[in-house]
């Protein structure tokens, strides 16, 4: 019988993150069926892939995602491409997935990463070493060890009781530190942690973590490499439970400006209507003077909503750039 227990502590600060957590979540609950629309939902998903893929250092960006999402073609290197198409296909089949099987996870980084590993979906047969900005910052497990640390790790997974919360941050630091694949590790770990939080509260299906991670990109590095240099994952728990809460709160605290929001991008739709303009264009139909206010209150949510879009996604910055209501 397998006894695998990974080492954390459970520590006031968790205690008062999963209380605070538990609270966000169910109010998020109520709001989700009035505040998370079909547009919202796809948004939060684009960023959440775009988030990952960042993480990673790809640079495609969130106009050229979305596009790659809508079927449209992009100009990118073939493997940033790549990453996009296979990041896009994974998390749309994230439901499908039991978080408790190894096989899915092996099926997930298949998914994932098919086109751009040819091994994709086994295990690494290599020795290697986690660089950072100081170099080698974690030499992961031999190989030869991987499978049976894996089996650990899910037959943990399986019998353990404790919350999901903090259990879904336990592997999301254990499977960082087995890094099992050649390549992908990072963007596995954020996904199936996602999925033990999504079979916890369908709800987090409409919470894009991943966006937030990237936004404390370095201090999610420096709870992995502190978690590894105090041979448990206290530290990333801490962490990841702290960006878990802000998301909620952020997902929570901007749906309830939405009305605010939705009445200056109703007017800019009214003067647009199926017409290619310019932003300069919009903006006189506006009687608007000061850009930086027609981008953050009109011409933004309009595109983060998914309601109006771009002739050249390619280059969102163009100055020759027009904008059209989506049919």
């Amino acid at each position: 019988m397998n006894n695998y227990e990974p080492p954390f502590t459970i520590t006031p600060k968790i205690l008062n993150f999963v209380s605070e957590i538990s609270a966000e979540v169910a109010k998020l609950e109520i709001l989700e069926p009035k505040i998370i629309t079909s547009t919202l939902r796809k948004n939060y998903k684009i960023r959440t892939i775009t988030g990952t893929l960042e993480i990673e250092g790809n640079t495609l960006g969130i106009e050229k995602v979305t596009a790659i999402f809508e079927g449209k073609r992009v100009l990118g290197s073939v493997r940033e491409i790549a990453e996009v198409q296979g990041a896009i296909k994974v998390y749309g089949n994230l439901a499908n997935f039991n978080y408790q099987k190894l096989d899915d996870l092996l099926l997930a980084h298949k998914m994932l990463m098919s086109e751009i590993l040819t091994n994709a979906g086994s295990f690494r047969t290599k020795d290697v070493g986690v660089g950072g900005s100081e170099g080698v910052v974690h030499v992961a497990p031999p190989s030869g060890q991987v499978h049976n640390l894996m089996a650990d790790l899910f037959s943990w997974l399986k019998k353990t009781d404790i919350h999901p919360l903090i259990k879904s941050c336990v592997f999301h630091y254990e499977f960082e530190f087995i890094h099992p694949f050649s390549d992908g590790n990072g963007r596995i770990g954020r996904l199936w942690q996602s999925l033990i939080l999504h079979n916890y509260k369908p709800v987090f299906s409409s919470i894009p973590v991943e966006s937030v991670i990237k936004e404390h990109q370095q201090r999610y590095y420096d709870a992995l490499e502190a978690s590894g240099s105090a041979g448990e994952s206290t530290s990333f728990i801490e962490f990841m439970l702290e960006i878990i809460l802000t998301t909620i709160q952020d997902s929570i605290n901007n749906d309830q400006v939405s009305d605010y929001v939705s009445d200056q991008v109703d007017k800019l739709l009214e003067v647009m209507h199926d017409q290619w303009l310019s932003s300069s264009e919009i903006m006189d139909k506006l009687a608007l003077s000061h850009k930086l206010t027609f981008r953050k209150n009109y011409l933004n949510p309009a595109l983060e909503h998914g309601l109006i879009e771009m002739r050249n996604p390619d280059s969102p910055r163009s100055p020759q750039q027009k904008y059209r209501v989506k049919g």
